[in-house]
């Protein structure tokens, strides 16, 4: 169930035609071992701004854990102190030129190795400074105002993480330890104002450019993480996360995230849900709801089963879900095989889907990613964070579909052909990644599914930010002729 093609659509995320670009913060330049929140965030910002896009879409900003993804989040409400500016902390006395020069010149890919054996603990030393000197937090807030203000998931966050560093940074399964290290919770809570304060001075001068934030919610909890830890209630015991057998793989993927137990979520009108949604419209302006499919049913393994090939269907929450929620401003990502309920209940919600053009070829009947049946109430995608480069995926093509491609695109580099189809396509908001707009390939794929190592790596060059600035010009007059922006 979509809209005409034909037909005007709005939705409480998108109100009028618009357009982005989609980077992970991780992914931008700066003097440190990652991309953080300072002084580079903000170019990319104005870079957006000049170029005539109204929105930045971000992966989810929480703790990483095993393999770095941030869609396996360590929690769903609390921030990665690794985005913190560190250029501030040294302004505010918390860390100094020497420690900072201890994480070496930055590289053309993130280092995680240097984040857990440098950046960590400098971050720890500057808390344990602020905490004998709580002066010095002054630019960032009061930390006891801040626990007050955010007392629904703070306390939970700071046990969590005093814990898990008193247990050597272990999953909570194989915890032996109950006590914690004094101050330990204190550092955790100072280390989420600061971030939690620069992040807000981002969206700040983001509102200022007249750029949104999009953010990104993925539907199930990390098993090792504190949301499971601290509220088990919420989750089912006997089964775990998947999807089943398809094309691509013939025993499914068993992707082991805790369940939710829907039953004894609606009991209290989804709680737990409002409020991490509350969480996450107070950090952006909207938020994506990955896997959307599960809130229609979902792919259920039993717990130890050898193989997703176990499991089976069961019904999510379905409407009731989005009526406890009201009206927000949500976007549903929708990609893969869906049931026809998926299609009619993201309807009913109002919500609007997913097209990505590396998906819509070869074209089929019912494919609804090429560029001639992606529908106004969709959101199109040149590539996600899951996709190669547009350059990388058209190198990739047989000569056959590769001249279906060229035709349905246009001329021009693939990246550049892909990019004006998706701003002159019916879709209510249209994005392309960071390398896309630069014309990258393959070596700049940000993740690759099925692969643990080596993902979330990619950074832009300072010179690449400027290559987007100065090309800033023309990229504006392309979504405005679009009728897309200002």
């Amino acid at each position: 169930m979509t809209a005409p093609r034909d037909k005007a659509y709005r939705c409480a995320a998108f109100p009028a035609r618009t357009a982005g670009a989609v980077a992970h913060v991780t992914s931008l330049p700066g003097a440190g071992p990652l991309g953080d929140v300072g002084a580079a965030a903000r170019r990319w910002v104005d870079a957006l701004a000049e170029s005539g896009l109204g929105w930045w879409q971000i992966c989810p900003l929480g703790p990483t854990g095993y393999g770095d993804s941030p869609y396996q989040p360590l929690s769903t409400s609390a921030l990665n102190p690794h985005l913190i500016d560190l250029a501030e902390l040294v302004s505010q006395g918390l860390a100094t030129r020497e420690e900072l020069s201890r994480l070496g010149p930055p590289g053309p890919r993130v280092d995680y190795g240097l984040l857990w054996t440098e950046l960590r603990p400098l971050l720890a030393r500057a808390a344990d400074r602020a905490a004998r000197d709580p002066a010095r937090l002054e630019a960032w807030g009061d930390v006891g105002a801040f626990r007050a203000r955010e007392s629904a998931w703070l306390p939970g966050w700071c046990r969590f993480a005093a814990q898990r560093e008193a247990n050597g940074f272990r999953a909570p399964a194989e915890w032996g330890r109950t006590e914690t290290e004094p101050g330990a919770e204190t550092r955790a809570a100072i280390l989420q104002l600061i971030a939690d304060a620069q992040w807000s001075r981002l969206r700040e001068h983001a509102a200022s450019r007249g750029v949104r934030l999009l953010g990104d919610m993925p539907i199930y909890v990390s098993s090792d993480g504190c949301d499971f830890h601290e509220r088990p209630e919420l989750f089912t015991r006997d089964e775990v996360a998947g999807v089943p057998p398809d094309y691509f793989s013939e025993d499914g993927q068993l992707w082991g995230n805790p369940l939710h137990d829907w039953k004894r979520q609606a009991e209290d009108g989804f709680s737990w849900w409002r409020a991490r949604v509350d969480r996450d419209l107070r950090l952006f302006d909207a938020a994506r709801i990955d896997h959307f499919r599960g809130l229609c049913d979902y792919w259920a393994v039993p717990k130890g089963a050898a193989s997703a090939k176990e499991g089976c269907w069961r019904p999510g929450p379905g409407l009731a879900f989005f009526e406890a929620l009201g009206k927000r401003a949500l976007v549903a990502e929708d990609l893969g095989l869906l049931s026809p309920g998926v299609h009619a209940l993201r309807a009913k919600a109002g919500l609007p889907g997913m097209a990505v053009l590396q998906f819509g070829f070869p074209r089929t009947e019912d494919n609804p990613h090429h560029p001639e049946t992606i529908t106004p109430d969709r959101v199109v995608y040149t590539g996600t964070h899951d996709n190669d480069t547009t350059e990388g995926w058209f190198a990739g093509l047989s000569p056959e579909v590769a001249r279906e491609a060229r035709a349905a695109l246009g001329e021009g580099s693939p990246s550049g052909a892909a990019w004006r189809a998706a701003l002159a396509s019916p879709a209510i908001a249209a994005f392309a990644p960071a390398q896309d707009m630069l014309g990258l390939g393959a070596e700049a794929r940000l993740n690759t599914p099925g692969v643990a190592q080596g993902n979330w790596a990619w950074r832009m060059t300072e010179r690449q930010l400027e290559r987007l600035r100065e090309g800033a010009g023309e990229t504006r007059r392309m979504v405005r002729s679009a009728g897309r922006g200002v």
